[in-house]
């Protein structure tokens, strides 16, 4: 019998998710489907419901519903209930919903790991202050970093999101124009959609360090106006955010059928698929 998964989001044509877990299912020789489920904003309880009803195993979750998502579970893993966002959704027995999130594990994997990036006592600043920076947040305190900012056009809800891990690490919010007072940072992460409509966030010169890494958790064309940007402010390195989505599917993936798969053949399939 073939399980039924699948990624939803609001745009989610674009995502990867299906080929991810495509590849991880024939190297684990897992029987499974995985689809793209296409949400309206006002609609993803409706449509997540419905997919679940039909027997659908697992979603996992894209902008912009991952504070939905964490509403939507009947109940939530600690690192979901402390991110209060879930990018992946679990069925279990008798129809309870379990929340998760994955994107926390999936970053540090692939900033330590696969980029062999150190994080203590290093200054990291985040932009944006959605459901995609909020479940990083507390794996990146983890990390012990000698500062965590930040910064979101609307200060007022960065400053509430620091506040929920103040005692978690070293972390405050700040509104954008506030980056212009600040030291420059090692690790510049964004965390905002802006670059699925070709923009940029509003971003100060002299924000990086001089071995700064700047990088985009959305990937391909769409964190070129980022990584651009980055380069002409002189940062050592620039990368997008497609071995973060590897590496939190791959968690997704072993949440769901109990096995690990090898994440290293598939991001090289993907970064030759790109060029």
């Amino acid at each position: 019998m073939t399980d039924r998964y699948a990624v939803i989001g609001n745009p989610v044509a674009h995502s990867l998710s299906p080929d991810i877990h495509a590849a991880f299912a024939a190297q684990t020789s897992q029987a499974m489907q995985y689809d793209r489920l296409p949400a309206e904003p006002d609609a993803f309880a409706a449509t997540a419901r419905a997919f679940f009803e039909a027997g659908g195993r697992g979603l996992n979750v894209t902008v912009p519903f991952k504070l939905d998502a964490a509403d939507f579970a009947d109940r939530l893993s600690d690192r979901a209930h402390a991110a209060g966002a879930v990018n992946t959704l679990i069925a279990h027995e008798a129809g309870r919903i379990e929340g998760d999130n994955t994107d926390g594990a999936g970053l540090l994997r692939d900033l330590q790991q696969n980029r062999g990036l150190p994080l203590v006592g290093r200054r990291l600043l985040i932009l944006g202050a959605g459901g995609a920076a909020q479940g990083v947040i507390g794996p990146l305190l983890a990390a012990e970093p000698a500062s965590l900012i930040i910064a979101n056009r609307t200060p007022d809800k960065a400053v509430a999101m620091a506040a929920r891990f103040a005692t978690q690490g070293p972390v405050r919010g700040i509104g954008f124009p506030g980056l212009a007072r600040i030291e420059p940072v090692h690790l510049l992460v964004n965390a905002t959609s802006a670059g699925l409509a070709g923009a940029l966030p509003e971003l100060p010169p002299n924000l990086l360090a001089a071995d700064a890494t700047a990088y985009d958790m959305v990937y391909g064309a769409a964190s070129d106006a980022f990584q651009d940007w980055a380069r002409r402010q002189g940062a050592a390195a620039t990368c997008d955010g497609l071995g973060m989505l590897v590496e939190q599917a791959a968690e997704s993936f072993h949440r769901w059928r109990g096995l690990r798969p090898d994440t290293a053949p598939v991001l090289r399939q993907l970064r030759a698929g790109a060029g």
